[in-house]
């Protein structure tokens, strides 16, 4: 079976979890049918499956391709029925639709590929097919390959390849890279159709939603690992009860890098007070939280948020009065991605609720006003640091006096 580079470097890729991102005719059926006759043919009795979004798809898909590449002489039995190839030496490679997910509980699974799986059920994969992984002696692997449909739980595991995940590998390949379509048929596309569709299934890219607030955040370029010390914490810190939030950040300079994060459901400020000392002790640690925590009272005695702050020992930067909503959104896209082409705010990839705030908080349609969605509580906790820290400086020009006569 001759595979393209690109497929190549699928194929002998070592990692438990593969997640191939691909545009159309990548050739996405052939590396399947590939990868599950290796695997079976690898060792004796492996139980081997190739999962579509349905039954149906993958018969059509993908059997014939699988039949026919089979050796004859390799094979044992094949049941049209349930779609299952059995070989001589036990094992057996057999496709299965996602449809009805619960229906495939129940067997152990060495290898599984999950084909177009931004077209599945999330629960197929995490309340099924993940257990079934590791049910043998040996840790079960998975391929997961299709195409983008915007930025959903396919772009969620993704991510982890891109976030060095261990035992996760991502790849991205548009069309052209895969070698089995020709450039003149790339451009009749590309005039044949509009641009967010032809990106998504040709370019092979994740289109973001719209509306997206936080645009100048990128997985690729905002997600770094953080080594550094915590010789000074800033944290930024939302006072909703669920969850309460808290973004925990170092700097240096003009640049701040997010490393840790805290969701806190159906709790209080003295309860997050002690979890940040937990976590990092009597260090120096300066906290910028909402501004109505001047006036907010969680406790009995009728102390304030802001007063537990700052009796905690913490050093508290607040601000009299709300920033715009405006103004605290474009602080922190300033940071994302500034005009001069700088990017002065990153993120660890363990701080995930960090990561999905920002890749998925919208504007509510039609307006400038953001989604009340669950995802604006990490982003205000930012933007209550980030606001305070590097503030947006409006060009006012003053005025001069005037002489009224």
């Amino acid at each position: 079976m001759q595979l393209t580079p690109p497929q190549s470097d699928i194929f002998v890729c070592p990692a438990r979890f593969r997640v191939v991102v691909a545009g159309r005719r990548f050739g996405k059926t052939f590396l399947s049918t590939a990868e599950l006759i290796s695997r079976a043919l690898a060792k004796p009795n492996q139980n081997v499956w190739y999962i579509a979004p349905t039954f149906r798809a993958g018969r059509d898909i993908a059997w014939d391709m699988l039949t026919q590449q089979i050796p004859r002489e390799y094979i044992s039995k094949t049941n049209e029925t349930s779609l299952t190839v059995t070989l001589k030496n036990g094992s057996s490679i057999s496709i299965k639709g996602a449809e009805k997910h619960d229906n495939l509980r129940g067997r152990a699974i060495d290898f599984v590929v999950l084909d177009e799986f931004a077209d599945m059920k999330p629960e197929a994969w995490y309340e099924v097919i993940r257990p079934s992984l590791s049910g043998r002696g040996e840790q079960g692997s998975a391929l997961f390959i299709g195409t983008p449909k915007g930025r959903n739980h396919f772009y969620d595991l993704y991510g982890k390849g891109i976030d060095q995940d261990e035992g996760w590998q991502s790849y991205q390949y548009t069309t052209i890279e895969g070698g089995n379509v020709p450039p003149d048929e790339i451009t009749s596309a590309k005039s044949d159709l509009d641009e967010r569709t032809f990106q998504q299934e040709y370019e092979a890219a994740f289109v973001s939603y719209s509306g997206i607030i936080y645009h100048g955040f990128k997985r690729e370029q905002s997600v770094s690992r953080h080594d550094g010390e915590h010789a000074i914490i800033h944290v930024g810190m939302d006072f909703n009860l669920d969850p309460m939030s808290a973004v925990l950040m170092t700097r240096r300079g003009d640049t701040l890098h997010v490393f840790d994060e805290i969701v806190m459901f159906g709790s209080n400020t003295d309860e997050m007070v002690a979890e940040i000392r937990t976590r990092y002790g009597n260090g120096t640690i300066v906290i910028y939280p909402d501004p109505a925590s001047r006036q907010r009272k969680t406790s009995a005695g009728g102390r304030t948020d802001l007063s537990i702050l700052q009796n905690a020992g913490f050093d508290v930067k607040v601000r009299s009065s709300h920033a715009a909503v405006r103004d605290r959104i474009n602080s922190v896209n300033s940071r994302l991605l500034s005009k001069d082409g700088q990017r002065r705010l990153f993120v660890d990839p363990k701080c995930k609720k960090v990561i999905e705030s920002l890749e998925r908080h919208t504007y509510k349609e039609g307006t400038s006003q953001p989604e009340k969605d669950g995802f604006d509580h990490m982003n205000d906790a930012l933007g209550y640091a980030v606001e305070y820290l590097f503030p947006i400086r409006k060009a006012n020009k003053p005025q001069a006096p005037q002489r009224w006569t």
